[in-house]
């Protein structure tokens, strides 16, 4: 999961209205805050008068916090508990230069306190905000509604979302790729642009993957590898079939893998998954990139790289592990559900169940069942889920995306290898703007909601062009 959080707490107030309400939200807000597990960076009392930012000496003071705590702050929230001063709180942004997500929330009226010793006017005040950091070119989110109590349930969502799309935002901002092997040959859908990439913050980091295959060849058997074989015992329900020498060399791998990612910096990886690994060293990369994936350092088949960062982003959105399938099959008697399958490399949790570790399936019958140890064999379990791709789209010179809900069913699926049974409403639909769009066949999903945070994170604050199919 991803670490804990801190935000920056922005209060404000307009001088001719009433100020004993800042006092009471400042305290409700950050209680909250920190009944939710968050940290929280803001002025105090002594600072200024409640704490609230009005003039620009006390922007400037803010500013001056916030900086102070560069390296913590994962966003900001600004609190409106009436009209408030929005040159003063645009300031406060403006200098502090921290380009992190920003959330602006606005106290409620009481119909039956409305008097001038209790009328909030935030209502007002929140569009007088936006409108300034619009005209400065500031990212922002709003909550759900315009105005809401501190103590409410929907702000406490609004919140839980916000983290969300402030640790996809602040995840992607320097993220680093393992680029490990060679994009298999037939596969053009893969490609992608380094250089749009990088743009956006995002780093790729080749390793050849003869580095890997000499790395586990020369691993001696010790304490780490045996380590690592109960570790993959434990994972999953190892075959019969499967002799310790193949436990061994998969256990090495997995080793190789892990630190190669680990020693570039990397949080995720893509993988030249077939066949290249199978001939020249004898098994297979699934069970090393579900592992991975289960520990939130998702891989992602066949070289695909933005399918690496699409998993990593949803992993950081719902704070838990991502899965890469394919959108395979078609189900003749329900347009809106489909079968998405890999060889598989799927975390551990998607199945619900401990999973059947063995050989590959459809690889082995080409190459020999010999060298193709090393798939997590099962069927995902029901739940919710989210589905999403990024990909770079070189043609137009532009980040792109969609995301999508829907659910896993527990069907039974009679076919071999990790497989999923997916329904989305409309999901002639999706397919048809997948087809248009020039997407990949690949798809990632978290088994979690979070298609609106991936839709604000993407789209609002990196820039992305983001289809959120609504069915």
């Amino acid at each position: 999961m991803p670490t804990k959080q801190t935000f920056g707490l922005i209060m404000t107030t307009r001088s001719f209205f009433p100020s004993h309400l800042v006092a009471t939200a400042r305290d409700k807000m950050v209680s909250k805050l920190h009944a939710m597990g968050y940290e929280v960076i803001t002025l105090t009392e002594q600072d200024t008068q409640y704490g609230a930012v009005v003039t620009y000496e006390e922007a400037c003071k803010c500013a001056e916090l916030f900086k102070a705590h560069r390296e913590e702050i994962s966003g900001i929230i600004v609190v409106l508990p009436n009209f408030g001063e929005e040159t003063g709180v645009a300031d406060a942004i403006t200098l502090a230069g921290l380009n992190v997500p920003i959330l602006i929330q606005a106290c409620d009226d009481d119909f039956d306190k409305l008097g001038l010793d209790n009328r909030r006017d935030a209502f007002c005040g929140k569009i007088s905000l936006c409108n300034n950091l619009y005209q400065r070119d500031i990212k922002y989110t709003t909550t759900t509604l315009h105005t809401c109590p501190i103590e409410s349930e929907q702000l406490t969502k609004d919140i839980e979302r916000f983290a969300g799309v402030c640790r996809v935002v602040n995840g992607l901002r320097g993220l680093r790729i393992a680029a490990i092997g060679a994009r298999p040959n037939a596969f053009h859908t893969v490609r992608f642009s380094e250089k749009l990439l990088q743009k956006n913050g995002i780093t790729v980091c080749t390793i050849d993957l003869s580095e890997i295959i000499f790395a586990a060849m020369q691993m001696p058997e010790d304490d780490a590898v045996l380590a690592k074989v109960e570790e993959i015992k434990n994972y999953g329900d190892v075959a019969p079939t499967i002799t310790e020498e193949k436990l061994l060399r998969q256990a090495k791998l997995c080793i190789a893998l892990e630190n190669c990612v680990r020693a570039n910096h990397c949080n995720a990886s893509a993988i030249q998954c077939w066949d290249s690994i199978q001939n020249n060293y004898g098994c297979a990369t699934c069970l090393a990139m579900s592992m991975m994936g289960e520990k939130g350092m998702p891989s992602a088949c066949e070289m695909d790289i933005t399918g690496a960062l699409t998993m990593y982003a949803m992993y950081l959105a719902s704070g838990t592990p991502s899965a890469y399938m394919d959108w395979n099959n078609n189900v003749r008697d329900n347009r809106n559900q489909c079968i998405c399958l890999h060889c598989s490399n799927f975390p551990s949790s998607f199945f619900g169940h401990r999973c059947e570790i063995e050989n590959l399936d459809v690889l082995a019958t080409t190459i020999g069942a010999d060298k193709c140890f090393g798939a997590c064999k099962g069927q995902v379990s029901a739940s919710p889920m989210t589905f999403a791709k990024i990909t770079t789209d070189d043609k137009n010179g532009k980040m792109k995306c969609y995301v999508g809900e829907g659910k896993f069913l527990p069907d039974a699926i009679p076919t071999k290898g990790g497989v999923a049974y997916c329904e989305v409403e409309n999901l002639q639909g999706m397919m048809q703007h997948i087809c248009k769009n020039g997407y990949e066949h690949h798809v990632a999903f978290n088994k979690s909601q979070v298609a609106d945070v991936l839709e604000e994170a993407l789209g609002n604050y990196m820039g992305f062009e983001v289809y959120h199919h609504q069915g």
